[in-house]
């Protein structure tokens, strides 16, 4: 190998080893070491261990229950409050714009979003383990909720003559129909929760992997469409119905394009206005966000603009713009949830709550790395679950964590989930005495802030071209979730995706990339020989290796793979052997006959001719049958020639399967294992298993893999011994050969 001068001072200045023993199989390994006598504990010393209750075990289940008790009274005063004052103000600032946003994509009145941006912030606080998530409405969950809700309360349930012009008649129409729909989101809030909680007690924190990046983008930015398509009507003024469903994207752009023309000036030019006026808010607040102490709250200030010139050149009465309407003083009181709607509901409110604890706790995930401590996954989704079933009671819909409101709340200095308390204190003051300011607020504002926020989201659409060059097979997932999402719907697109990601998972372990390995000469380290030249094979020694696990699935592949990259196949060498052995058979059988011809003929013919028959006998003997020599064929044939002729060889003599990368064999894979041994030892090919892990011998062990014919010999520590000792049978055998 021919290295350059700085990869030889490399060379030099690395630490070297050099290491004398034995060549270790796992029989002889086993035999060395003395194993750690363990004694399981039964069924129930479990159970007695998990009721068993302590002073410190009571008080470590209450800390991981509610952790403000850990963190609340060694807060650290001076240090985090001022801080934590500003993000909260911050937070709060924006979080009033988008609690009333987000209830339109809801199907609620604009006040249940502000009802959800206090109660579960609020609960949050107690029960959370991330300081920096901003938890309340979110764009995609609130588009979930109101898909379900227009699904189940559509505007044909409530019954009005559209030719009616009495004002009486539509307030009650559109009152009954937002009392209905309310129920539904407060129900779906309720179940969603339950099941959040469920998931938290049962330690099933984990589902949250099944939903990977690309999926979750691909699924957001879907649902960034959804959301942009279902404001449109806000922007333009347009009276429309709403749809769920599949395909509810087309018909809603279909149902806006067709209205088009009865679009509302007054609210178009607002609603643009407000949508730059917001661009360049956001885009001073990203050039210049070292310098700015806070972020310029540009949603809030457009709300404030809206609402006043809205009251001052009475917007309503004069252009017929829709403004956001009653707004009712204090809290409501709590109520029991529609138990009833539960079983229409179910599905939705599983995809909603996975889908909600997935955004809360990948976000939480980036801001503890970033500032050095860790969350609980599993109490995440307890607090989830408190903070939507509990707050279903006071009248709230399902809420997730806020990708946009985060940031900030981290940006703006918060240390500590106080931040996101007086967020939560600054909607409450709203909510009980300034509420009614906003009643003027024209609704096309509002969409201008959905609409505006969306475009972190639509930014993933550059998603594309970073997979086409990382990853195909995670490309395809994007545009799969993202395809299902568009066109099924959030909660049919959702499912679609988790399966087609289940799928490529099958797919990968499927299709694994199966290696031939060959030694850096001089080390014990083993390569792919088709990738670096350097990398050379023993001669008669082959060294596969597969990247996946062994297991029903993928035995066949395995065995095929295995076949072709060695070259050996020992169905078709035992195949031909048998073919020759007949070929031969046949030819001998015909010489015999031959010969037997011939001396039926010798009987047959005059006595006077016999001594000339004799040698024409004798002479026939050595006639050839088929091109051969009938007699030679059968006795005089030198044995390397016979076995050419009869029995087909192969050039190696062990083969070795790195098991390295295996974490599990199961049943299948195990029978798989047995008869590639067993099939090689049949043709002359020794095999042996190198790398082989603790827990997948235990598995080979309980699966009754090892047997007379199938020993532990089989097995060694590294890929090294096995070549060594592959290399020191062939010298043994090749001596006996010589003796012989």
């Amino acid at each position: 190998m021919e290295y350059t001068q700085e990869q030889e001072a490399c060379l030099e200045q690395s630490p070297r080893y050099c290491v004398q023993r034995p060549v270790y199989n796992q029989e002889l390994l086993q035999g060395q070491l003395h194993r750690r006598h363990r004694t399981p504990p039964t069924l129930g010393q479990k159970i007695a261990h998990s009721c068993r209750c302590s002073s410190k075990k009571a008080k470590s289940h209450l800390y991981s229950f509610l952790p403000i008790l850990k963190w609340l009274p060694r807060y650290p005063v001076k240090e985090y409050l001022l801080g934590d004052i500003i993000s909260g103000i911050s937070t709060g600032v924006m979080q009033l714009p988008q609690g009333l946003a987000y209830a339109l994509l809801a199907a609620v009145p604009p006040v249940f979003g502000l009802y959800s941006s206090f109660y579960p912030v609020f609960l949050y606080t107690f029960f959370g383990t991330s300081k920096h998530i901003s938890i309340g409405t979110f764009a995609v969950v609130s588009m979930m909720v109101g898909g379900v809700a227009v699904r189940e309360v559509p505007d044909e349930m409530i019954s009005l003559d559209y030719n009616s012009t009495n004002i009486t008649d539509v307030l009650e129409y559109y009152s009954a129909r937002d009392t209905k729909r309310v129920q539904v989101a407060v129900a779906l809030a309720f179940l969603s929760g339950l099941i959040q909680l469920c998931l938290g007690f049962l330690r099933f924190g984990f589902v949250a992997i099944y939903l990977t990046e690309p999926l979750v983008r691909g699924f957001t930015t879907a649902a960034a469409v959804h959301v942009f398509t279902s404001q449109l009507k806000y922007l333009f003024g347009i009276k429309t119905s709403r749809y769920s469903g599949p395909l509810s994207v087309v018909y809603s752009i279909a149902a806006v394009l067709s209205k088009i023309t009865t679009t509302n000036i007054a609210a178009l030019i607002v609603g643009l206005t407000c949508i730059v006026l917001l661009l360049i808010g956001k885009e001073i607040n990203l050039r210049f966000k070292e310098k700015l102490p806070v972020p310029i709250p540009m949603e809030i200030i457009v709300v404030i603009i809206g609402t006043g010139v809205s009251a001052a050149m009475n917007l309503t009465e004069s252009y017929k713009v829709d403004v956001v309407g009653s707004i009712p003083h204090g809290l409501r009181a709590p109520a029991i949830p529609e138990i009833q709607l539960i079983p229409a509901i179910f599905v939705d409110a599983v995809a909603i709550a996975i889908v909600g604890f997935s955004m809360a706790v990948s976000m939480a995930k980036i801001f503890a790395l970033k500032h050095g401590y860790t969350i609980d996954g599993n109490q995440e989704l307890i607090a989830l679950g408190i903070c939507n079933s509990v707050g279903s009671f006071f009248q709230t819909f399902s809420i997730t964590c806020s990708m946009s409101r985060s940031l900030v709340q981290e940006s703006t200095g918060g240390r500590t989930q106080i931040a996101g308390a007086l967020s939560a204190v600054m909607v409450l003051l709203v909510i009980v005495a300034i509420g009614y300011l906003f009643e003027p607020l024209p609704q096309t504002v509002l969409a201008a802030i959905v609409m505006v926020n969306l475009k972190g989201m639509f930014k993933q659409f550059g998603d594309i071209m970073h997979f086409w060059r990382t990853s195909k097979i995670e490309l395809a997932i994007w545009v799969v979730a993202f395809v299902a999402s568009l066109f099924l719907g959030l909660d049919y697109g959702l499912l679609t995706a988790v399966t087609f990601a289940m799928i490529t998972v099958i797919y990968r372990t499927q299709s694994p990339q199966y290696r031939i390995l060959g030694q850096i000469p001089n080390t014990d380290i083993y390569c792919d020989v088709e990738e670096y030249e350097e990398v050379k094979e023993y001669p008669g020694i082959k060294i596969f290796q597969a990247n996946t696990s062994l297991y029903f699935a993928n035995s066949e592949s395995y065995t095929s793979a295995l076949k072709k990259k060695t070259g050996v196949d020992p169905g078709a060498i035992l195949a031909a052997r048998r073919k020759a052995q007949k070929r031969h058979a046949r030819e001998i059988k015909a010489a015999n006959e031959h010969r037997k011809k011939a001396v039926l003929k010798l009987v047959s013919s005059s006595s006077n001719d016999v001594e000339a028959s004799v040698k024409h006998e004798i002479a026939s003997d050595d006639l050839p049958v088929n091109g051969k020599f009938a007699d030679s064929s059968a006795q005089d044939m030198s044995p390397d020639e016979h076995e050419h002729f009869v029995e087909p060889k192969t050039n190696i003599h062990s083969l070795i399967l790195d098991f390295t990368p295996v974490n599990f064999v199961d049943s299948v894979g195990a029978k798989t294992l047995k008869s590639i041994i067993k099939g090689y030892k049949e043709v002359g090919v020794c095999v042996f298993i190198a790398s082989c892990s603790g827990p997948v011998m235990n598995e080979l062990t309980r699966l009754n893999f090892f047997d007379k014919t199938v020993t532990r010999e089989l097995l060694f520590h590294s890929i090294h011994d096995a070549v060594l000792a592959c290399q020191v049978k062939d010298g043994s055998a090749a001596q006996a050969d010589s003796d012989l």
